[in-house]
């Protein structure tokens, strides 16, 4: 199970365990040869131009009864994701020895008066390099972590506790991690490039044009099928996909729609109302300025999304927010009131290592071990209120989810085990900019396949 404890503080998460229980378990068939021929022209001069003509060939398709193929039985494989990438065992930065998770809460008293009441910690001033007045973004920082502090520090502390005696979190971990490998096939062919290329296509007819394409169903799919339509897996097997002469891993029941904001129209156009929406937009900052990871969003376009259109009579919306205050300023004050969303809640994400400490120390002004995920409610169906045998549960202004993260950016834990006691089973769910696919759920983003590349697995046995 994702959700490995649960307390009235929230949830111990194992994330590593979420993916490997999605299902990736592929008919082992002969090689494709259009994806050998996908593969040979990314090794060409020509290199992706070559490959964008077999930009999407079925590898692995539903055989005439599940396990056989035509003539004999069919060899099974599994996949599972690389444990490596989230063999956090030792902080990022390592927290003063009193102000370690397991030696308990430093004494607040050790927190100061400044400005108006809000609480600067004075050993984290004392370490500043440049000695000066903090501006007021840094302020606005101080005063929200004050407030959230006792709250973050308590209730991670009780859940990691229930971790340490059920042995999933180990204090012994905390030696050297193993050497990650690097995972290529992502420079200069990339999937954002890929979305970009998309634009350079002759527009489809609305007529001409069908909103989902069901995986396995031809063998070859055009390039403009898989970046104009809604891709869907609806076998109770992983599909392997070659994109731009890379394979990728697709789980089961699962439906993703590879592109940019300006071509969302095919999510729009497959009629899907979502009772719950995630969102993780690429929030501007100067560090994704310095990286160059991808492209931001400014406010005005994230408000420009299509939420109010996909979302069902009271959906839950669910957005994430790095721990910038105008970011969830603008979230609360701007966003969800123009989208109709009443704001409901303040969870955190709480990143610690596998030995149950925070990932960086809790009071860091430079940054902090959690992220901010913000709930609001859309508006409901009167009449179909009425019809409804039972009212949803009511969602909590706090809760944690606290887990060892992965180490690949980005890379969010799963929402769908700790989001299961506040909705009906078989609802629609939706994630938009999405990095990777979960089974039950629609992913949208331009990057959306990235952590689903066959080199963030490896094979678990021949069967």
């Amino acid at each position: 199970m994702a959700v490995v404890h649960r307390l009235a503080a929230g949830w111990l998460v194992d994330h590593l365990s979420f993916i490997n229980q999605c299902g990736y378990e592929i008919l082992d068939s002969s090689a494709c040869p259009a994806a050998d021929t996908a593969g040979a022209a990314a090794r060409s001069p020509r290199g992706c131009r070559a490959a964008a003509a077999l930009a999407a060939t079925c590898l692995a398709r539903d055989g005439p009864e599940p396990g056989k193929e035509a003539g004999g039985e069919a060899t099974r494989r599994r996949f599972v994701f690389r444990e490596e990438f989230f063999d956090i065992s030792q902080p990022h930065i390592a927290a003063a020895p009193g102000e370690q998770l397991s030696q308990g809460c430093p004494d607040l008293r050790e927190l100061q008066p400044h400005r108006d009441s809000d609480f600067v910690p004075l050993s984290s001033l004392q370490k500043r390099k440049r000695q000066r007045e903090l501006n007021s973004g840094e302020m606005q920082a101080l005063q929200y972590h004050s407030k959230v502090r006792k709250l973050i520090w308590e209730g991670t502390l009780g859940l990691v506790q229930e971790g340490l005696r059920s042995g999933f979190l180990r204090p012994t971990a905390a030696g050297l991690g193993h050497k990650r490998r690097a995972v290529p096939g992502h420079a200069g062919c990339g999937l954002a490039e890929l979305c970009d290329m998309a634009k350079q296509f002759p527009a489809v007819g609305a007529g001409q044009q069908h909103p989902v394409q069901v995986l396995g169903e031809e063998s070859s799919l055009p390039e403009q099928d898989l970046l104009c339509c809604l891709m869907e897996n609806p076998s109770s097997s992983a599909k392997i996909i070659v994109v731009m002469g890379q394979q990728y891993l697709v789980p089961p029941r699962s439906s993703f729609l590879l592109s940019d904001v300006s071509c969302l129209q095919p999510l729009l156009s497959c009629k899907k109302k979502f009772d719950v929406i995630v969102l993780d937009p690429p929030w501007e900052n100067k560090s994704l300025k310095r990286s160059k990871r991808y492209s931001a969003l400014a406010p005005w376009q994230i408000k420009q999304l299509p939420v109010p259109a996909l979302a069902a009579p009271s959906c839950l919306v669910l957005t994430w927010v790095t721990n910038r205050q105008r970011h969830l300023r603008f979230v609360r004050d701007q966003l969800y009131p123009h989208w109709a969303l009443q704001p409901l809640a303040e969870w955190h994400w709480v990143k610690i290592t596998k030995a149950g400490e925070f990932v960086l120390p809790l009071d860091s002004l430079h940054k902090k071990p959690y992220e901010v995920l913000v709930l609001g409610r859309a508006p409901g169906d009167a009449k179909e209120a009425l019809r409804r045998p039972e009212a949803e549960a009511a969602i909590p202004e706090q809760k944690l989810i606290v887990s060892v993260p992965c180490s690949l950016h980005s890379h969010k834990p799963p929402l769908a085990g700790v989001l299961a006691e506040f909705v009906k089973p078989d609802v629609q769910c939706l994630e938009m900019f999405a990095r990777s696919l979960q089974p039950g759920w629609t992913s949208w983003g331009n990057e959306v396949l990235k952590f689903q590349h066959m080199d963030y697995f490896t094979p678990l046995r021949d069967e």
